[in-house]
């Protein structure tokens, strides 16, 4: 009864998806490229005629899969994803992972959905995308990816993955850390934060300058607060010396109250105010 059912759904189907445009990397040419650095590990696949399969995790972010056709013309709409059986080994009912749309000719799979596609294919499966228009017309297609010479592949992905920095340049180059009423000393939660900008310096050799900037709120006199936004400058600039950063390499500024971010006119926005600020600039 079971493959009754199937076969009427099979005849249930328009004729052009049984007929789908199909890419996919022959078996003998099946090659998996790893992309290995402190900012980013990347495990690709090339799909002759089509473009490029990515899987992606940049330095303190999650992972992504990404389908990139060579001419963007060539996937729109929506498409769907299921894991299915190789064509050497039949006998696995497909398991659907998911739909998502088409942006800008390609497909981005992110979180849960990725990791599915990564188990299917260390159990063998091939993750296959399939869309009812391709170029725009009415064919439909399908773009599978092979699991062929996955497993020695992966393993090297993961090896990479152990030696990615914690956080990228995006979420460090402008940083604000804050300060009690009156204090200058740094807290447990700023020296973290202090910790990942430093490492990722010291990683990094386009980074090529460090702004540190040291702000109070108004509470007081202008000359006293000038030397407490100095004095907490210099104590971000000391401990990102003492991680290994170089003081030739540190701007150390401090401004009293002359640039609030928020109006002095709550205990909150004074909050935000007692601030130093660090900058990173690249080349």
């Amino acid at each position: 009864m079971p493959g009754r059912a199937l076969l009427f759904l099979l005849l249930c189907l328009p004729f052009q998806a049984l007929q789908a445009v199909t890419f996919m990397a022959p078996v003998d040419a099946v090659q998996w490229d790893i992309e290995a650095s402190p900012f980013v590990c990347r495990l690709s696949q090339s799909i002759p005629a089509f473009g490029d399969a990515v899987f992606e995790q940049e330095a303190g972010e999650g992972l992504q899969f990404l389908l990139q056709p060579a001419q963007t013309q060539q996937l729109s709409g929506r498409a769907r994803l299921v894991a299915q059986a190789a064509p050497w080994s039949p006998g696995h009912a497909p398991r659907f992972i998911g739909e998502m749309d088409v942006s800008q000719g390609q497909i981005q799979v992110l979180g849960k959905q990725a990791t599915q596609m990564l188990a299917a294919l260390h159990e063998g499966l091939m993750p296959t995308f399939s869309a009812d228009r391709w170029f725009g017309a009415s064919e439909a297609v399908s773009v599978g990816i092979m699991s062929v010479n996955f497993h020695s592949a992966y393993q090297d992905y993961l090896g990479c993955l152990t030696g990615l920095l914690p956080v990228n340049y995006r979420q460090i180059a402008r940083t604000a850390v804050l300060f009690p009423t009156a204090e200058h000393q740094l807290s447990d939660a700023t020296r973290e934060r202090l910790d990942l900008i430093a490492q990722y310096v010291l990683t990094d050799d386009t980074v090529q300058q460090i702004f540190v900037d040291g702000h109070t709120d108004n509470n007081g006199r202008r000359l006293l607060l000038r030397d407490l936004s100095k004095r907490r400058a210099e104590e971000v600039t000391r401990y990102l010396v003492s991680r290994g950063v170089s003081e030739d390499a540190i701007i150390t500024r401090f401004h009293g109250d002359r640039y609030p971010v928020v109006a002095n006119d709550t205990p909150e926005n004074r909050t935000r105010n007692r601030r130093v600020t660090i900058r990173l600039e690249k080349d």
